[in-house]
């Protein structure tokens, strides 16, 4: 069991992984990329240098002045030689005779001395194109042997040799490389913002899902307390209508103080043809007088005011006392069918960054100590205003706190 836990891969390291993977396959492909350039832009250069020397090398000894030279023709072949490698950017032209003499060399010191590397092959009418290293360094050179008739019918009277240094060679790759680089950073750089990018967008839609997923947790528990106490409410419904059928008030009314002390405030006399907004009320008052809050009520309304108007009113007074008032003030009036209700205390009032979310499902100011979840009375009244074709709003009272100011349609 301990061996199964320690190889599980936790989320935040799955995400982790997640958000950068797109930077590390840009990573590599710029890298892989990048190498393959090098090594085709190296072999490129390798290749284009072997074609240039053996060209130039094939030419010059079917020129015939090369055909027709002797061992003295030394003097004459050198200023050739000289034009040649200027001209196709060489840096040497050695030509021999059929003993392998030197009759050109850049160093005017070698000539007349034997070539420093193997040359019987080429003397046989072999061509060769490799890197040998001889008297100027390491060289990529071509040698092809020189015949003293047109084609290759004639014999062989010598050696052309014709080759360039290897660090010109790497000098050009090396520019080349140069001439590379920035576009290879260039496409990392792009590569990394727009992986980034989608790294940010990753993380962002992360959020999102874990906050869906602590809501979903939320609700969920907010739904099991709520399914506990429709439960629990239920039972008590029964008992105190057994009570009240068999004539048994006073045992009802002894039951539902036991249940809930704070229920029974003082009387509203001015509430008669209102018994559900009147025992509203004084529910109100015992409970926000429980939370040091006083509750003063005005009502002038023409019909009777049903469940709604109450669930609305009830969490307004509610919230207020809970926000930590120490009065509440609620008002209630009607015109042409139009419910114009107000509820405004004297608390710490409503921050203005709060302002916006404060009807949100599940959002609430208040700590939730339960953990069964908050923030669903007004959220309530949101819903029970709108449908009744209302609006609720926001706003601070002249006793210093919040004001919550609601139209609806009166009940039918």
């Amino acid at each position: 069991m301990t061996m199964r836990t320690s190889r599980r891969v936790s989320p935040r390291v799955a995400r982790l992984g997640i958000l950068l993977l797109p930077c590390l396959i840009v990573l590599a492909c710029v890298g892989v990329t990048t190498s393959i350039a090098v090594s085709v832009q190296e072999r490129s250069i390798r290749d284009a240098t072997a074609e240039r020397v053996r060209d130039v090398a094939t030419s010059l000894a079917e020129l015939d002045q090369v055909r027709g030279a002797g061992a003295e023709s030394g003097a004459v072949l050198q200023p050739l030689a000289d034009v040649v490698e200027r001209a196709a950017g060489v840096d040497y032209v050695v030509i021999t005779d059929e003993e392998g003499i030197r009759l050109t060399h850049p160093t005017p010191s070698e000539r007349g001395k034997p070539v420093s590397t193997d040359n019987s092959a080429v003397l046989a009418g072999e061509e060769f194109l490799g890197t040998e290293t001889g008297t100027l360094g390491p060289t990529l050179r071509a040698k092809v042997p020189v015949r003293d008739g047109d084609g290759d019918d004639g014999d062989v009277i010598g050696t052309l040799s014709v080759g360039i240094l290897e660090t010109r060679i790497a000098a050009e790759f090396d520019e080349a490389v140069q001439r590379l680089l920035p576009w290879a950073i260039g496409a990392l750089v792009a590569g990394t913002l727009a992986s980034s990018i989608l790294a940010a967008a990753l993380e962002r839609r992360f959020r999102r899902l874990d906050e869906s997923a602590r809501e979903h947790e939320r609700l969920q528990r907010t739904s099991t307390a709520l399914r506990e106490q429709s439960h629990e409410f239920h039972t008590r419904l029964h008992v105190i209508h057994g009570l009240v059928s068999h004539g048994d008030t006073g045992e009802a009314l002894s039951y539902i103080d036991g249940i809930a002390p704070v229920l029974t405030g003082e009387r509203d006399d001015g509430l008669r043809g209102q018994p559900l907004l009147r025992a509203t009320v004084e529910a109100l008052r015992a409970e926000l007088g429980a939370l040091g809050a006083r509750l003063d009520a005005e009502v002038d309304v023409a019909g009777v005011v049903d469940e709604e108007v109450l669930l609305v009113l009830a969490n307004l007074c509610r919230n207020a006392g809970e926000a930590g008032a120490s009065r509440v003030r609620c008002s209630l009036r009607e015109s042409d069918g139009i419910l114009f209700g107000v509820v405004e205390d004297d608390g710490p009032g409503v921050e203005p960054h709060e302002a916006e979310r404060i009807f949100t499902r599940g959002y609430s100011s208040k700590p939730d100590p339960t953990g069964i979840g908050r923030g669903l009375g007004l959220d309530l009244v949101r819903r029970a205003v709108t449908a009744r074709r209302g609006t609720v709003e926001l706003g601070r009272s002249e006793l210093g706190g919040a004001r919550f100011g609601f139209e609806m349609e009166a009940g039918r």
